[in-house]
């Protein structure tokens, strides 16, 4: 049936998407705030945020509203990003005037206890522990902070110990009241839905909600260098990244097809070349995200230390050869199919694509339909590829090893060499 789209007079837009095959309903409000608008003595404070919206509001304790979205079969749940935050539940046909009361209670009249505050405080600083036994985890920690230095987007998401034991409810309250604007707002519903009675609920209960001025939004400063962490574990984690496209760049679906034939899957050039032929390491794999104003491309694999420096090597030839001579038409071919199909499988389900809807909204300010992403995909030549292989080697690349221990220095200084190498040649051979 398509989309719909109302504005409440507040500039809080609400979206929904019947699916009359379902008897579900994807709700959520997706708010263009995250971790990338804190300051240094803030950073950890959206996700300490999104934890305390669930411990309590005016009117319901924390196990009340867990038992009312239950009682119903439903569910409730958050995430925190670099730049947005979601609140979102997904329930029963007929129980969508209940998930959004919930929603509308958790985010505008949470009570920040400070008895909840302390226990969630203890929760976050395990959650914050986790990561640090998490080798991967550090490693993508590493080489966000290096190729952003001393930038909110290079921060983690969950902040530093220090900060999360510091922080006060009045701390909350007002970064809540700064940031979550109805214009930075998105209310979002796919499935079993009708958008006129769910506008009509949306607006009695997020219409009063006001703006405040808009804070000023750093820009992303791409710089690349090493990072290492002596920890060791059983085995050595590289991430190697180069900055990329902003999803609102039109290369952002080039290096989306790049990442699939480079890193995306068995029939990949790192898988193949890596793993099948070589044996050196269990999994591989390349990433591409995009920001508003910046991204990544990355790699990331795990091996033995001392098959570390043929890992790179392998990685480092790989680039350079698809940068050289581009991809055959076959891989491309593959990894247009395998982007195609994830995406459109994904859209088969009422939550993504409430989410997509909304991010749209955030982004672009209107909905891509499937067959704009798809030729947009399918627009992609070899010619782009190989462009944007030889675009990523020109750039300085951000590097982080994890694992090796006192080693873990000398691998990552020696990655950056290595790779800085391949692309001096690389110019060369052109020149």
């Amino acid at each position: 049936m398509g989309h719909e789209i109302s504005r409440l007079a507040n500039g809080l837009i609400v979206i929904t998407e019947t699916m009359p095959h379902l008897e579900t309903t994807s709700l959520g409000v997706w708010v263009g705030v995250g971790a990338r608008h804190e300051t240094l003595a803030e950073n950890g404070i959206s996700h300490f945020l999104e934890h305390m919206s669930f411990k309590g509001t005016a009117s319901r304790s924390a196990q009340a509203i867990a038992e009312e979205i239950e009682s119903v079969g439903g569910e409730l749940n958050a995430a925190t990003g670099l730049e947005t935050t979601a609140y979102y539940a997904r329930v029963l046909k007929g129980d969508e005037g209940l998930a959004l009361d919930l929603l509308a209670d958790i985010l505008l009249n949470s009570s920040f206890a400070p008895d909840e505050m302390e226990r969630e405080r203890g929760v976050i600083l395990q959650e914050i522990a986790a990561t640090q036994d998490s080798p991967d985890d550090i490693a993508f920690e590493l080489v966000n902070e290096v190729a952003y230095p001393d930038q909110a987007i290079g921060r983690p998401i969950l902040g530093p110990a220090a900060n999360v034991r510091g922080f006060a409810p009045s701390d909350l309250s007002h970064f809540l009241r700064s940031h979550y604007q109805p214009s930075k707002m998105v209310l979002a519903a796919a499935g079993a839905v009708r958008h006129d009675a769910f506008v009509r609920h949306a607006a009695a209960l997020f219409g009063g909600l006001t703006s405040a001025g808009a804070a000023e939004e750093q820009r992303a400063l791409y710089e690349g260098g090493v990072r290492w962490h002596q920890k060791r574990f059983e085995q050595s984690h590289l991430v190697l990244a180069y900055e990329g496209p902003s999803y609102r760049s039109e290369a952002y679906f080039t290096a989306q097809v790049f990442s699939g034939l480079f890193g995306g899957g068995m029939s990949s050039r790192l898988f193949q070349e890596a793993r099948e032929k070589r044996g050196l390491c269990y999994s591989i794999y390349s990433s591409a995200w995009g920001l508003g104003d910046t991204g990544l491309f990355a790699v990331h694999a795990a091996t033995g230390t001392e098959l570390m420096g043929n890992l790179i090597d392998v990685t480092g030839a790989a680039l350079e050869d698809v940068a050289r001579n581009g991809p055959t038409v076959a891989e491309l071919n593959r990894a247009k199919a395998q982007l195609k199909a994830g995406l459109l499988m994904s859209l088969e389900s009422s939550s993504a694509r409430a989410e997509q809807m909304a991010r749209h909204m955030l982004v672009h300010g209107r909905v891509i339909e499937s067959e704009e992403l798809t030729a947009k995909v399918n627009a992609v030549s070899v010619e782009d590829v190989g462009a944007f292989a030889q675009r990523l080697l020109k750039s300085r690349p951000s590097v982080a090893v994890v694992g090796a221990g006192k080693a873990s220095q000398r691998l990552a200084s020696e990655a950056q060499a290595r790779l800085t190498q391949g692309s001096v040649g690389l110019e060369a051979r052109r020149a």
